[in-house]
């Protein structure tokens, strides 16, 4: 195995996204399969860089963020592919490694007109993900360590929280998993590492069992987390901490795809954290960002930057740049 990347690593990247990479093709729109050999006209067929860890970073790296991803690609064209959209952004992969004889992960994502997307879906290198092996020195100068679909790969997503949490990085975790009580122990062996967990609503629900998605955040917390964002599809989000519940509201925009929007909710709320804006304040930046994805046919779209997200949910951001991620934030 051996690492791919764009060159030297920027000084102190602010965020490390550790988790699932993916190629993502996003045909749309398609909403019936023709029946034999037939053939359908589309509107787009749109090829790009996704995934909790992934996706997560190129977001981070179009608002401004200092970020390295950490992951498994096959040694194929789309691993290639993989990090070269990735580097092109502006993300550091010099820690993905590129495994020969495995397949890079990736989807084929027929989107609907109502911007709905089912997904064909193959695992390839991210079922690798368990022996990676992850070392602590990728943390120099970092704030923020994203765990992305650690579920998936609990040992290693807990060697990585664990190191974090002993040099003062703050963590996050995104769920990948749909809601299914047989994922609760992987999940809950993480808890008591993470700041911040970033679910949907049905992931909390399908975990916890919960009747409402309060409650089910609520056992979250009462894992171990600092605090829970739940994601709520077209609703927005809803941050629950021990003192109290927020709800954020969505941005009214025209769906094309939903495709990527979880990923983008969550660059936007940790890059919103790393300037020192508050969970509520960050969470709306997710939801803005969110839906710039959502106006296009994958995690890459939209021409968004940090000022023109910022103006849209009329953030204020610090007078003054910010050089690396806070972590203290979180």
């Amino acid at each position: 195995m051996r690492p791919t990347g764009t060159g030297a690593p920027p000084p102190g990247p602010g965020v490390i996204t550790l988790g699932v990479h993916v190629l993502d093709v996003v045909v749309r729109p398609v909403d019936t399969i023709p029946s034999g050999q037939g053939a359908a006209l589309v509107d787009d067929v749109h090829i790009g860089a996704a995934g909790t860890a992934g996706g997560t970073a190129l977001v981070l790296a179009r608002l401004g963020a200092a970020v390295r991803s950490v992951g498994i690609v096959g040694d194929d064209l789309a691993g290639r592919l993989v990090c070269e959209l990735l580097g092109a952004a502006g993300v550091d992969t010099t820690a993905v490694e590129r495994r020969a004889g495995l397949a890079t992960s990736a989807s084929v994502i027929p989107a609907r007109s109502d911007g709905s997307r089912p997904a064909l879906h193959l695992v390839g290198a991210n079922a690798a993900l368990g022996e990676l092996a992850f070392d602590d020195a990728v943390l120099d100068g970092a704030g923020f360590l994203h765990v992305g679909g650690g579920e998936l790969f609990s040992d290693v997503a807990r060697r990585a929280l664990e190191a974090a949490r002993a040099r003062g990085v703050a963590t996050s975790l995104d769920l990948l998993v749909p809601g299914e009580a047989a994922w609760w122990d992987s999940v809950a062996g993480l808890l008591p590492l993470v700041d911040v967990v970033l679910p949907n609503d049905q992931q909390v629900l399908g975990l916890t069992g919960a009747g409402n998605l309060e409650a089910g955040c609520r056992q979250l917390l009462d894992g171990g987390a600092a605090c829970v964002v739940a994601t709520t599809g077209a609703k927005g989000a809803t941050v629950v901490e021990p003192e109290g519940t927020q709800t954020v509201p969505a941005f009214a925009v025209r769906v094309v795809a939903t495709t990527g929007c979880g990923d983008a909710f969550s660059a936007g709320f940790l890059r919103a954290c790393g300037l020192g804006l508050g969970r509520a304040e960050a969470a709306r930046m997710g939801c803005a960002v969110a839906a710039q994805v959502a106006r296009g046919s994958g995690t890459d779209a939209g021409a968004y930057d940090l000022a023109s997200v910022a103006a849209v949910c009329g953030v204020v951001l610090p007078m003054t740049s910010v050089p690396e991620e806070r972590g203290d934030r979180l």
